[in-house]
């Protein structure tokens, strides 16, 4: 199982580097700011069916993966597709409330009581999925208290929670509410990057 681990390794250079961020200037959140927040986070609290695709990107600091991603949420029923650039291969992670299937890897299926215990045991990714699935929207998540930062845009550029930053390097501004395209998380040794060319909203 570990080998699908070496063979998507071979990418993420190449997905870090094209993801190397330019200076950003931070604000700390006033008033205004934060209302502006807490409006763009009460129209999407709601928003628990979507499909984003784009690419994703994992490291220990020793370690990492990398490959194209289709992450569809319907309610709190998930499906998690990552897939190889370098051999083709994919795995799929998908569940809900009842537990997590994890279906690709060398081994056959395996089963877990959640998303990211399995994916840690079977891949050794540590990956927040239960505050990612808020973060990737420019959300707070519900697990505990969260410190934000602004960029000149007016939208959040850094958030801090759970032990995590949160960095978001591009918004889709177009759309209302706007939604981010990079988001960068990271807990020393971890990394995620995600790097999202489209959203759906059903």
């Amino acid at each position: 199982m570990k080998a699908c681990l070496r063979i998507l390794a071979a990418a993420l250079p190449l997905l870090l580097a094209a993801c190397v961020p330019a200076p950003v200037v931070r604000v700390k959140g006033d008033a205004a700011l934060l209302q502006e927040q807490e409006a763009r986070e009460r129209l999407l609290s709601g928003a628990d069916h979507w499909v984003l695709q784009g690419k994703l990107g994992v490291s220990d600091g020793k370690d990492g993966g990398s490959g194209t991603l289709n992450w569809s949420q319907d309610g709190e029923r998930y499906e998690f597709t990552v897939r190889s650039p370098v051999v083709g291969k994919s795995f799929r992670l998908s569940g809900g409330p009842e537990g997590a299937l994890l279906e690709g890897l060398d081994g056959g299926p395996l089963r877990g009581p959640d998303a990211e215990s399995l994916m840690s045991k079977a891949l050794g990714w540590e990956v927040p999925l239960r505050d990612l699935r808020a973060w990737v929207l420019g959300l707070r998540a519900d697990g505990g208290p969260a410190e934000l930062s602004f960029g000149a845009d007016r939208l959040p550029s850094l958030l801090q929670q759970d032990g995590w930053s949160v960095d978001y390097r591009e918004w889709d501004a177009v759309r209302q509410p706007p939604v981010p395209k990079k988001v960068f998380a990271e807990k020393p040794p971890y990394r995620v990057r995600l790097s999202i060319e489209s959203w759906a909203f059903q």
